[in-house]
C-alpha cells in the first residue's frame, strides 16, 4: 500500500523534556510539503551535539523534540519542486544546508548557505514554520532540520546528501556529521602537504577524524594533544604517532610542540571548543609557513587573545564549519573515498544499539565510552 500523500504512523523517540531518557511513542508524520522530503531512517547515531541540546545547556529549551542528525535512510517520497530525489533513492541527512541559489552556495568558497544554514532555535520546517511531527494531535518540533530519531523524518530537500546505493549506510551514516567535520578540517582547510607535522588538540570523534585526515594526507608526525591519556592508544589507530598530555608539563602546551617540533608543527587542527586549547594550536605552528585551523565551538564569552607578531612571522589561523564541504555537491563524494577503500570508517564505530535501546547510546557518550553508537531503526 502507497504511503505517498499520507499522513505516516511510526515510532520515533521523543524527548519531553530537557535531560530525561527519550520515550519512544507512536507519532504521525505528515507528507512532505514544497520542496520537501520525507525519508525513512534506516540507521542513526549520536552525536555530541543532541546530548548537549538535550540536557539544554545554554540555550532557549524547545520540548517536545525529536532529536537526530547522523544518519543514513532511504527517500519514501517527495513534496512538490523537488527534482533531482525520488523515492528509493540512498541518502544522508545533514543538519545544514545547499540551497544551490544564494551568494554562499554559488562561491565555490563558502559552505554556508543563507537559506539552511545551521539553526538550533528553528523547531518547524523553513516553508510554513510548523512541525511535520505531531502525537495525539499536538505538535512535536524538529532538531536540525533533521531529527533523525524516528522511523520517518521530513528535511528540506537542500539538507539531504543522494549517495551511492551500494554504500553500507549502518557505516556512511556517520559522515553525515562528525566524522566529515574533523576530516575536512584537515584536508580541505589544513591542507598538510606529504611529510609534514601536525598536531590534532582533542582526540574525540571529530579530533580523530582530523587524524584520519592528516593519515590520508601522508603527514608524517601527528601529535595528539588531549588531557585524557586513555585516549591516546585508541587514536594510534587514527594515524597518531606521538601524544602530549599538558598536565604533564609546567609550561604552556605550544612551547612543548614548539620544542618536540625544532620550533612548531607545519599544521594544527583544534576539535575541543577550548579557548586555551584553540590558543595553543595557533601559537605552536611554526613561523613562516604554519597554519592553524579552529573546529571546536567556543563559550559565547570567550575571546581569543594572542600577540599580532604571532600573525606578522607568516602563521595563518583559519575557521571551519562542516570541514568546508557542500552537502549535497561533497559529501556523496567523501562516501565515494569510504567505498575506495581511501577513508576508514569502521573503526569510528564502537557500538550499536537496537532503537528500542537508544538511550544506551546517551549512557555511552555520557561516560565517555567509544565514539560513535549506531541506532539499528527497524531493530
Amino acid at each position: 500500500m502507497s504511503t505517498v500523500g499520507q499522513v505516516i504512523k511510526c515510532k520515533a523517540a521523543v524527548a519531553w523534556e530537557a535531560g530525561k531518557p527519550l520515550s519512544i511513542e507512536e507519532i504521525e508524520v505528515a507528507p512532505p510539503q514544497k520542496h520537501e522530503v520525507r525519508v525513512k531512517i534506516l540507521f542513526t547515531s549520536l552525536c555530541h551535539t543532541d546530548v548537549y541540546f538535550w540536557e539544554a545547556k545554554g540555550q532557549n529549551p524547545l520540548f517536545p523534540r525529536i532529536f537526530g542528525h547522523e544518519a543514513g535512510g532511504i527517500v519514501e517520497s517527495v513534496g512538490e519542486g523537488v527534482t533531482d530525489l525520488q523515492p528509493g533513492d540512498h541518502v544522508l541527512p545533514i543538519f545544514t544546508g545547499e540551497c544551490k541559489e544564494c551568494p554562499h552556495c554559488l562561491s565555490e568558497e563558502s559552505n554556508m548557505c543563507d537559506l539552511l544554514r545551521i539553526n538550533t532555535e528553528r523547531g518547524g520546517m523553513i516553508n510554513d514554520g510548523k512541525p511535520r511531527f505531531s502525537k495525539d494531535g499536538k505538535p512535536i518540533h524538529h532538531f536540525l532540520g533533521t531529527s533523525t530519531f524516528s522511523e520517518y523524518t521530513v528535511l528540506h530537500v537542500g539538507q539531504v546528501a543522494k549517495i551511492n546505493p551500494e554504500a553500507p549506510l549502518d557505516k556512511v551514516c556517520v559522515l553525515s556529521c562528525g566524522m566529515s567535520t574533523g576530516f575536512g578540517a584537515t584536508v580541505n582547510v589544513a591542507k598538510p602537504k606529504k611529510g609534514q607535522s601536525v598536531a590534532i588538540f582533542g582526540l574525540g570523534a571529530v579530533g580523530l577524524a582530523a587524524a584520519e585526515g592528516a593519515r590520508v594526507c601522508g603527514a608524517s608526525r601527528i601529535i595528539g594533544i588531549d588531557l585524557n591519556p586513555n585516549r591516546f592508544e585508541e587514536a594510534k589507530k587514527f594515524g597518531c604517532t606521538e601524544f602530549v598530555n599538558p598536565k604533564d608539563h609546567n609550561k604552556p602546551v605550544q612551547e612543548v610542540i614548539a620544542e618536540m617540533t625544532g620550533g612548531g608543527v607545519d599544521r594544527s587542527v583544534e576539535c575541543t571548543g577550548s579557548i586555551q586549547a584553540m590558543i595553543s594550536a595557533f601559537e605552536c605552528v611554526h613561523d613562516g609557513w604554519g597554519v592553524a585551523v579552529l573546529v571546536g565551538v567556543p563559550n559565547k564569552d570567550d575571546a581569543f587573545q594572542t600577540h599580532p607578531a604571532k600573525f606578522l612571522n607568516e602563521r595563518t589561523l583559519k575557521g571551519t564549519f562542516f570541514g568546508n564541504y557542500k552537502p549535497r555537491s561533497d559529501i556523496p563524494g567523501v562516501v565515494e573515498k569510504y567505498m575506495k577503500k581511501e577513508l576508514e570508517l569502521d573503526k569510528f564505530i564502537t557500538h550499536s544499539v537496537p532503537f528500542p535501546e537508544i538511550n544506551k547510546a546517551f549512557e555511552y557518550m555520557l561516560a565517555g565510552e567509544g565514539l560513535r553508537c549506531v541506532v539499528r531503526m527497524d531493530a
